[in-house]
């Protein structure tokens, strides 16, 4: 934690230093950001963060990106970037290994990356080892902490016993891997709770519900899902509910469109984390204007994680993480 507070210090001070001068920069940068999908409110929150960046610095900020979550549909959208040559590039890889490759065509290209939510490789930059360590940095949530902190809520949820699963997208996915590690790692230390083998339900929500449905019939003591993304846990919630089980198996949510809202006030969902992309996208554009402009800056820089429920949902204080729409 000292690291990431540590961190975030150094590029706050860097912001500042450079807001100054960039109206004196003869030359206007173009960065480009590059989601894991367009239309979801996680990224355009964290284009939000990046356009504020942007604006204060100066910079030219290009969003582009595919509808949906898929190497497939992201590497011809990076390719067409790339051939733009902007003078930087953020990007959340849609896959850890698929992306190395094309990513390499940009540093190759002398573009600088720094990849934001997502990374390629081990997301250990830098090291000199490995074939995936030449992006600038990894910007992101800690996905490991965010796991373990799904786990601590919902085993209180359940009075820390019983048994619980995680609902994942697929493997390979930097990460929703990570959530799911943390989730172990914590659920480890609470003896009273079983935690079955994960469902992949491939970002399909209907296939989450199906999952939960199975999942209870041959447990009918599940007491809680952790959906390891947005879409998993909504599935799962509906899955719990079609099995009449709405409050008796607890769901914990990872993101939190402002759409949760509803979820939890009905209890459709107990407990939301909400991850902070606004500020992913700003210290993204922070950091690539720094280096681009001569400055040093961190391999690796943490956001923080807002835990939502029906106790605090209507909080000011707490509704501000709620992501756009």
């Amino acid at each position: 934690m000292r690291k990431i507070v540590a961190a975030l210090a150094v590029l706050a001070v860097s912001a500042s230093a450079l807001i100054a001068p960039a109206h004196a920069e003869d030359k206007k940068y173009t960065i480009a950001l590059i989601p894991g999908l367009t239309t979801d409110g996680f990224y355009i929150t964290m284009r939000k963060g990046a356009q504020a960046a942007a604006d204060a610095l100066g910079v030219n900020l290009v969003f582009q990106g595919a509808p949906d979550f898929n190497p497939v549909t992201q590497v011809p959208v990076l390719d067409a970037v790339i051939a733009k040559k902007p003078d930087a590039i953020l990007i959340a890889p849609t896959d850890k290994v698929q992306l190395v490759e094309p990513l390499r065509k940009a540093n190759d290209a002398g573009i600088p990356v720094i990849t934001v939510d997502t990374f390629i490789g081990t997301g250990a930059y830098q090291t000199g080892a490995g074939d995936a360590d030449f992006p600038l940095a990894y910007i992101a949530s800690d996905n490991v902490l965010g796991g373990e902190i799904a786990a601590r809520a919902l085993a209180k949820s359940i009075g820390d016993k019983g048994k619980v699963y995680v609902s994942n997208v697929k493997p390979g996915i930097s990460t929703t891997d990570q959530r799911e590690e943390g989730f172990k790692q914590e659920m480890a230390k609470h003896p009273g709770i079983t935690v079955l083998e994960t469902q992949f339900n491939d970002d399909d929500a209907n296939k989450a519900a199906s999952q939960l449905q199975a999942v209870f019939a041959r447990n009918p003591d599940l007491v809680g899902v952790f959906g390891a993304n947005l879409f998993s846990a909504l599935g799962a919630a509906n899955g719990v509910k079609q099995a009449g089980q709405t409050g008796t198996v607890k769901v914990v949510a990872f993101d939190a469109p402002t759409s949760i809202v509803d979820n939890i006030n009905t209890g459709l969902v107990d407990v939301a984390i909400a991850q902070h992309p606004a500020e992913i996208g700003y210290y993204g554009v922070v950091s690539a204007y720094a280096h681009l402009t001569g400055h040093s800056i961190p391999v690796s820089i943490g956001t923080g994680f807002t835990i939502m429920d029906k106790s605090n949902i209507a909080d000011p204080n707490i509704s501000k993480y709620l992501y756009s729409e």
